[in-house]
């Protein structure tokens, strides 16, 4: 007896699989890469916002290089913050850039900055 089917069979094949895997794991490399550089820019934000509170931008410096130490921050060092007073308030900002390395000579570059208010 056979059977007839009038209709394809759907669904995603072997090697579609493992595309789709291939495709997945290099996401979650780049992902899993990028985290840290998250993290460690919201330890930035955090020392910060602690160290705005300092009368002077020397001690507004050494606070930050105080709270950097503890965090372990790395990308951001006390003169390369841009420090103003605007309506007497310390008003601190930051930018720079990470770069991760994809493969080959592709990079993912993630920019961050931020201000305090």
């Amino acid at each position: 007896m056979m059977r007839s089917s009038s209709g394809r069979q759907a669904g995603i094949s072997f090697i579609g699989l493992i595309f789709v895997i291939a495709v997945l794991a290099s996401v979650g490399v780049l992902v899993a890469q990028a985290i840290p550089t998250m993290l460690e820019y919201q330890a930035i934000v955090k020392a910060m916002e602690n160290s705005k509170n300092g009368n002077t931008a020397a001690e507004i410096r050494t606070s930050f290089e105080k709270a950097s130490a503890v965090d372990d921050i790395k990308s951001v060092g006390p003169k390369d913050l841009e420090i103003t007073k605007v309506n007497d308030r310390n008003v601190v900002k930051v930018a720079y850039n990470k770069e991760i390395h994809m493969f080959g000579p592709a990079f993912l570059l993630l920019k961050y900055q931020y201000q305090t208010k």
